[in-house]
């Protein structure tokens, strides 16, 4: 079976499942996406491995096994997405310390968060993406309720929140100034609150 390269879109809140966030994933040569449920955890894990900007105080769990395993020269070389039942993805890392390969069975969302720690590369197999992959943006007039609450989820991709409590909090960032939301910000990640630290960034950008 072919391998597929994988890259990150962005995290998307699933607003059919609450507390939970999509995971969307782009084929490198291809338009399809491969959009995976993941947890709140999960997201803000792989949430702040995207921004390069924030640094956390303490290391994440999966800064911590990065830790590790650097200490004892272990490499994540890549993720394989390997298989696909009941709507659960499963994950390999595949490993290597003193020229030896290993495989190691991992949630998905877990190995793409260790994945973009170790500049590891992710892929999946063709038939999993045959099955599970789906065009963003759809020509067709014939959209079923699936493919439509799919794309509902993927409309506004790396969104840490409900859109109402984005815009509010938008909102009230706005009124201060850049001093204040660089202060802001600093506090935010200093308490680990990521998705408020997030949602500052966003605001900073702005400016």
């Amino acid at each position: 079976m072919s391998l597929v390269k994988l890259s990150i879109k962005g995290i998307s809140y699933s607003q059919t499942q609450n507390g939970a966030y999509a995971l969307i994933l782009n084929e490198v040569d291809g338009e399809r996406k491969l959009p995976i449920v993941i947890g709140a955890f999960e997201a803000q894990s792989i949430a702040i491995a995207l921004e390069k900007e924030i640094k956390p105080p303490r290391p994440l769990t999966h800064d911590l096994f990065k830790n590790f395993a650097e200490r004892f020269d272990i490499v994540v070389k890549q993720v394989i997405i390997h298989k696909l039942v009941d709507g659960v993805f499963y994950s390999s890392l595949i490993c290597e310390r003193d020229k030896i390969e290993e495989i190691i069975d991992a949630r998905t969302s877990d190995a793409i968060a260790l994945a973009l720690r170790f500049n590891a590369p992710i892929f999946t197999y063709k038939n999993i993406l045959d099955k599970a992959g789906i065009y963003l943006k759809s020509n067709t007039a014939d959209t079923d309720s699936g493919a439509q609450e799919i794309d509902d989820v993927l409309s506004n991709p790396e969104t840490f929140g409900h859109e109402e409590e984005s815009n509010q909090s938008g909102d009230v960032y706005a009124k201060h100034t850049l001093q204040e939301l660089n202060e802001l910000l600093d506090q935010a990640v200093s308490q680990e609150d990521y998705e408020k630290a997030a949602k500052i960034r966003d605001e900073i950008s702005k400016r």
